[in-house]
């Protein structure tokens, strides 16, 4: 179990995967924000529920996972905390972003409102940051820096 949370934790003190972690960090959390809180336009945990299941046929754990994650885990990789988890997370959760719902709409975002849907440019930059702080860890400036060396 030791060993296991030392893997965990362990990151590589550069300051570069510090900066992918608080960019996407800091990019997602006001998607979660959004869902869970209502915050920044968002209709809050209810309404988010209620509209994954219902309009997109997401099961009611799908639905609830997708909500901790997106704003647990911003604020968890914001601060440096198990970010190996949670970019792993990230990756799992933009992976089916792409399968159920952009990849019928081709690669790029919907910037002009043309498409009938977006594109999943967007899914593979998050998943292309969260691979490396997957490989990667932390970062200098992290909770797992810290955790490492203990």
């Amino acid at each position: 179990m030791k060993n296991s949370f030392k893997k965990l934790v362990t990151t590589h003190p550069n300051s570069g995967y510090s900066i992918a972690r608080l960019t996407l960090g800091l990019v997602l959390f006001p998607h979660g924000a959004q869902k869970l809180l209502g915050l920044f336009g968002g209709y809050g945990y209810s309404a988010t529920i209620e509209m994954f299941t219902t309009q997109m046929g997401l099961p009611n754990m799908v639905a609830f996972s997708v909500i901790i994650i997106e704003f647990f885990g911003a604020i968890a990789l914001i601060i440096g905390l198990f970010s190996r988890f949670w970019a792993l997370s990230f990756v799992g959760m933009f992976l089916g972003i792409i399968f159920t719902t952009q990849l019928e709409h081709g690669f790029f975002m919907n910037w002009f409102g043309n498409q009938a849907g977006e594109g999943y440019e967007y899914s593979l930059l998050v998943i292309g940051l969260a691979l490396t702080i997957l490989v990667n860890g932390s970062g200098k400036w992290s909770i797992d820096s810290k955790l490492s060396k203990k």
